[in-house]
Order: C-alpha cells, then sequence, then structure tokens
C-alpha cells in the first residue's frame, strides 16, 4: 500500500496526501522463467478457504499479501474470491468481482503478473479487463458455457482443470477404473469443446485437479504418472500446496496435519514436480517452494 506524505508547509500536517507512484510496465506471460519451472503464489480473498480462509479477505490486508508474494518472488499471483474446498458454497459473481477486481488492478499496477481463479465468464472477462493476464477455472466438467467463446475473444492462457461435479458435490465422484486413463480423457473432452470455439491449443495449461472428485492415493497416483499429463502437449500447472492428502499423509497420533503444517511436503511435491517436467506449481508458502523449484532446476541443469 502507498505510503502517506505530510502537506508541504509548516506545522503539523493536517491532510496526509497519497504518495503517488507511477504503475510498472504491465507483466507479461511470455516473461515467466523459461529455465526452471513457474510459481503461482494463492490469494484467497475469500472467508471460508481451506487454508487461509478470512486471512485476507479485506482489501487493504488482500493486496498486501499478494504484495508480499510477488516481492518473495512469485511469478504469478494467482486472486480468487470464491472457496472451491469441498462443501464450499456458491459465491454471486457480483460479490466476488467486488472481492477482487481493486486487488487485480493494484496488483498489476505494481507489476505483478496475475492470474484469476474463477469459474464465471463473467468475472473472467472483468478480470482480464483489469489486467489479468490468465485465467484459472477449476469448474472442470462443469465450465461455464459462455467460457470457452471468451478464452477465444481474448487469447488469454485459460488453465483446464479436472474436476467432476461441482463443490458441494465433488467427493462422491470419485470413482474411477484408472484414475489417469479416465482424467486425460475427461481433459481431452472438456478441450475439445474449448478448441470447437476457437480457443487455441497454445492457450490451453492443464492442471489434474488434485483434491476434486479425488481420493487421497488417486492423487499420489496421477502425480505418479505426471508424464502423461505433459506428454497432452500443454503445459501442466500442480496444485498440491497444503491439500488434504498431504494432510493424511502427515498424521500425527491419529489426526491429520493441520494445514500450516504441510508446507514442508508442498516443497516436496514441487521439487519433484518441477524435476517431472511441470510448467508450474500453484502454492501458498512462496520461499519454501521457490527454493524448492530452483534446487530443482540446478540438479537438472536447467530443465
Amino acid at each position: 500500500m502507498d505510503s502517506l506524505a505530510a502537506t508541504p508547509g509548516t506545522g503539523p500536517a493536517t491532510s496526509p496526501l497519497p504518495v503517488v507512484r507511477p504503475p510498472r510496465p504491465a507483466a507479461k506471460f511470455e516473461d515467466l522463467p523459461a529455465g526452471r519451472t513457474a510459481l503461482m503464489g494463492i490469494l484467497n480473498v475469500t472467508p471460508d478457504s481451506f487454508s487461509d480462509g478470512g486471512q485476507f479477505d479485506d482489501l487493504d490486508s488482500a493486496i498486501s499479501h499478494g504484495l508480499r508474494m510477488f516481492y518473495a518472488g512469485a511469478d504469478m499471483v494467482d486472486v480468487g474470491g470464491e472457496s472451491t474446498r469441498p462443501g464450499a458454497e456458491q459465491v454471486p459473481a457480483e460479490e466476488e468481482q467486488k472481492r477482487i477486481l481493486p486487488v487485480v488492478e493494484t496488483l498489476v499496477k505494481a507489476g505483478a503478473l496475475v492470474s484469476v481463479d474463477t469459474m464465471n465468464a463473467a468475472t473472467a472477462a472483468k478480470a482480464v479487463d483489469a489486467g489479468a493476464a490468465i485465467v484459472n477455472d477449476v469448474s472442470g466438467l462443469n465450465f461455464d458455457p459462455k467460457m470457452p467463446a471468451l478464452i477465444a475473444e481474448r487469447g488469454v492462457p485459460y488453465v483446464l482443470t479436472h474436476r467432476r461435479g461441482d463443490a458441494g458435490t465433488m467427493d462422491q465422484h470419485a470413482d474411477y477404473d484408472d484414475v489417469t486413463a479416465e482424467v486425460i480423457e475427461e481433459l481431452k473432452s472438456v478441450r475439445s469443446k474449448f478448441f470447437d470455439a476457437g480457443v487455441k491449443p497454445e492457450q490451453i495449461i492443464l492442471d489434474p485437479g488434485l483434491g476434486f472428485s479425488k481420493r487421497a492415493e488417486q492423487n499420489w497416483e496421477l502425480l505418479r504418472n505426471m508424464e502423461a499429463f505433459t506428454g497432452m502437449g500443454h503445459p501442466v500447472l500442480i496444485g498440491a500446496s497444503r491439500k488434504r492428502f498431504i494432510g493424511t499423509l502427515l498424521v500425527d497420533a491419529g489426526k491429520a496435519a493441520p494445514v500450516e503444517e504441510r508446507d514442508q511436503a508442498t516443497a516436496a511435491i514441487s521439487a519433484l514436480a518441477a524435476h517431472h517436467g511441470a510448467w508450474a506449481v500453484r502454492v501458498h508458502d512462496v520461499a519454501s517452494n521457490l527454493d524448492a523449484i530452483k534446487a530443482a532446476a540446478a540438479w537438472g541443469g536447467g530443465r
């Protein structure tokens, strides 16, 4: 946030004025690092997200946290105004936009590359107008029917995520005979609808949807088979950060590890995902995960 300057003249300032800082040039998707996996920082402007709900649900705290992630080295900041955790209630598009648009505008002016985490085409359109460079949509098979045309029209990169059902029902749709093969086929089915609307292949980024209509072992199975996703010809985003399947791995005294104790395991997954060709990882803790993917890049000789 901008600091305040005293009114020029003698005596104490009575009407502090904001210091006007010129906006930085807009960040571009093409400027993302080529020699390593990119890092997408998570900014939930929500009262009910599973990890940090309520921590950044007012404008000042959201902007401050987004800037902290940006200055800590996040290559992208992913701004969302609706929780996508299992059981979360749907947020009206107008409320979602009220939460996120001022945050998007401010971070873009600060020079951050901003992604908008939304399932609503109307919100995506306004966020792109405000400077967002990427649309990250976790709606999966139940995508907004207006979204393909919007992505084709605006020409922005689009994260196509696998999910069955919605927040209220997705846990009921986690039955697979071959989770990797079925997730790939369902991603292809949704992808074809975007192609039919005029979206170009180079706009698509794939996310296997860890935690969305998946049980713990199914998430690990998808990670073990990550090459099947990178082999589909698109960049792959991995979003494992602090999710339930990590908590159930780190059981202590019969209880899953709380979210704030899942960052080390998340960083390990980020390093392994980077080693296996992930385009980006989406995480809550920037510092530990940036170190992890830099180490993976050095190990792989910059691959």
